[in-house]
């Protein structure tokens, strides 16, 4: 694949870079998280007067008809100011789920809000024990007003904003359904929890029923499908974000380095701090390359999985060895929680272990390999 951006992309990126740059500084990134509850809603609006929350949706819901590769043009550009606002858990985990797999009905009631911002979106991925996404513990019981659902699901993004959460659950006939749960529902305790970068999720313990309208795709909707479909761009939404956390955090530590004095001279003419900054360089080449071959592969159709797990790979076991070496050459500056550099470690690691960690990424491809191999 060619691996040099569109004009269009180019124009996605350079918009939502300056609105990004525009409404994300270090002190309103600050002032959300210790005087608000972690959501940017004026960067959010921002966002939809530009119609970039409807960037990867289709026309006739409002968007712009663009796709994966765009939207992670939008991830990137979030991942270099850390802003506060739940893009990945809209667009990638609520909003392309039910644009491809929804209703007319679920389209029609929830994709428009997406794009006017007056609507956020997740889904619940993660699991308990193992968490393998694919292997959901809630349970769907078919009752006479729908689906009874029942089961915990922790540390789903911005749940707490969410008008609707995808649930993955496993059904009574052994299916897999994802249903449109409603956070605000009396069956549904909502308990708020800050992750590692001090970002909004909650956990959520369901014990209610949602109609059969509320099955993505309807009853015929293929479970199992869908279930892939989030999770491979939730991964590669992740990898996007990763890119944007760890470049933007080399060029601060080129920077403070370039302009740190020992010794009479620049920090960055010592060898050994030019050494470990040109590593961090190079581990986001892999970086880049492997999300946007991922992405990529997807929007065309193409069999992906084994892409997708090597991109989440990359963003995992790159990022953070990226985050650590900058964080360490800022020496102690590097410590002080209220510094910058401090806030892309702590994005690099949650990053790092959403959705699974190198090594279970590694795991997974090797059991796909072999699988596939049989």
């Amino acid at each position: 694949m060619n691996f040099d951006l569109s004009d269009e992309q180019n124009v996605v990126s350079d918009l939502a870079k300056q609105i990004f740059e525009g409404h994300a500084p270090v002190e309103r990134v600050k002032h959300v998280e210790r005087a608000g509850d972690g959501f940017d809603r004026e960067l959010w609006h921002e966002l939809a007067n530009a119609n970039l929350l409807g960037l990867c949706l289709p026309e006739d819901v409002g968007g712009s008809g663009f796709g994966l590769v765009e939207l992670c043009m939008l991830l990137e550009q979030q991942g270099r100011r850390v802003a506060p606002v739940p893009v990945w858990a809209t667009l990638a985990l609520g909003a392309l789920p039910i644009a491809e797999f929804g209703t007319p009905a679920q389209r029609t009631e929830w994709l428009p809000g997406v794009c006017a911002g007056n609507v956020v979106l997740s889904a619940a991925l993660n699991e308990r024990g193992a968490d393998d996404a694919l292997r959901p513990t809630v349970t769907a019981l078919r009752s006479e007003h729908g689906w009874h659902l029942q089961g915990v699901k922790p540390t789903v993004p911005s749940a707490q904003f969410a008008a609707r959460v995808l649930v993955p659950a496993r059904q009574d006939d052994g299916r897999i359904g994802v249903f449109l749960v409603n956070p605000a529902d009396a069956g549904v305790q909502v308990q708020p929890v800050k992750a590692t970068n001090h970002q909004p999720h909650a956990h959520l313990v369901i014990d209610t029923v949602v109609s059969a309208d509320d099955r993505l795709g309807g009853e015929s909707g293929d479970g199992e499908e869908q279930l892939h479909f989030m999770l491979e761009r939730a991964l590669v939404g992740l990898c996007a974000l990763q890119l944007g956390v760890c470049s933007a955090a080399i060029e601060q530590t080129a920077a403070y380095t370039s302009g740190r004095a020992q010794f009479g001279k620049p920090l960055s003419t010592f060898q050994a701090v030019g050494h470990q900054a040109a590593d961090a360089f190079i581990l986001t080449e892999p970086m880049r390359v492997t999300m946007l071959q991922a992405a990529w592969r997807l929007v065309h159709g193409l069999p992906s999985r084994q892409e997708v797990l090597i991109a989440k790979y990359w963003a995992s076991e790159a990022g953070q060895k990226v985050v650590h070496l900058c964080q360490h050459l800022h020496g102690g500056m590097g410590s002080d929680i209220d510094y910058p550099i401090h806030r892309y470690f702590l994005w690099g690691v949650q990053n790092e272990t959403t959705l699974g960690a190198g090594s279970t990424q590694l795991a997974r491809l090797g059991e796909l390999i072999a699988r596939e191999g049989r």
